[in-house]
């Protein structure tokens, strides 16, 4: 016999379903940069996840309405992509600071070495102004504060991902009271 899900999905089900879907693929995309060398603070490796959060926002959206009532307010597609968010900026950024903290120690020193290099090539920054910046990304590149900003980074971008998506996915109920 086959079972049928008379409840529709909740808004929160439904993000922290596609959250660690995508915390999988967020975890995967990192590891598969690092293995390849890719630049992780500039062009594909710093925006390429937008593309991923851009199509988990979206594919959600869809499974929200193919398993509800095939309606969907803004707030509620708003509010799939911050369940979304939390949970996958959570579980990816936990993974990077185990990744960074005992797994890679060297992977802070490489990011900020790179930082210096595109310092260096700036001709219009003195050799003091660079050792400063540097000083200041210092304090900033360890693996806790790698954690929360992943965290809250995370959540924001993906929010703001979410804000735009749901203007082009959402759909009302033209009758809210019969439904």
């Amino acid at each position: 016999m086959e079972e049928t899900n008379a409840t529709p999905k909740t808004t929160m089900a439904v993000g922290i379903r596609y959250g660690l879907i995508m915390s999988v693929v967020s975890i995967a995309y990192f590891v598969i940069l690092n293995i390849a060398g890719v630049d992780m603070s500039q062009g594909i490796g710093r925006w390429g996840s937008l593309i991923f959060f851009a199509a988990a926002i979206f594919l959600a959206h869809k499974y929200f309405k193919d398993e509800g009532s095939g309606f969907m307010s803004y707030g509620q597609g708003v509010g799939i992509g911050f369940w979304l968010g939390l949970i996958s900026s959570v579980i990816s950024s936990i993974f990077t600071y185990i990744y960074v903290k005992f797994i890679d120690t060297g992977w802070i020193q490489q990011m900020m070495d790179k930082q210096r290099e595109v310092m260096e090539q700036n001709e219009s920054l003195s050799e003091e102004q660079i050792d400063t910046a540097m000083q200041m990304t210092a304090k900033f590149m360890t693996p806790e504060m790698i954690l929360i900003f992943g965290i809250v980074g995370g959540i924001i971008m993906t929010l703001i991902v979410a804000l735009i998506i749901s203007i082009f996915t959402q759909k009302q109920n033209p009758d809210p009271f019969n439904g």
